[in-house]
């Protein structure tokens, strides 16, 4: 698994930070301080694309909505196809707190 390369203290420190963050109040906060703009634009890219593709969009419809090239719908499609399933995880968790405070 790929995500062993990644491992370390730095990282596990930047992971439990971003789990420290109470809202969306403070992760714009956080991510304002920690990344660029464009960093923090291109994270976000690609979860819309991955939302896209899980939804069965074409790459060409992806590319004109969300600006991503198609090296990066492909990355992004690799993922989901082969990856550690953490693009579904998420969405679906989005997804089911979204379907959650509708019936509110």
């Amino acid at each position: 698994m790929q995500i062993e390369k990644l491992r370390g203290r730095e990282l596990d420190q930047l992971f439990k930070a971003v789990l420290s963050l109470r809202d969306l109040e403070e992760c714009y906060r956080f991510f304002d301080d920690l990344c660029t703009v464009n960093e923090i634009q291109s994270l976000a890219q690609r979860l819309e694309v991955a939302r896209m593709l899980r939804e069965g969009y074409t790459y060409h419809k992806i590319e004109t909505e969300t600006g991503a090239s198609t090296a990066t719908i492909s990355r992004v499609k690799r993922c989901l196809n082969y990856g550690n399933d953490a693009y579904a995880m998420a969405l679906d968790r989005i997804k089911e707190e979204e379907e959650k405070q509708t019936k509110e």
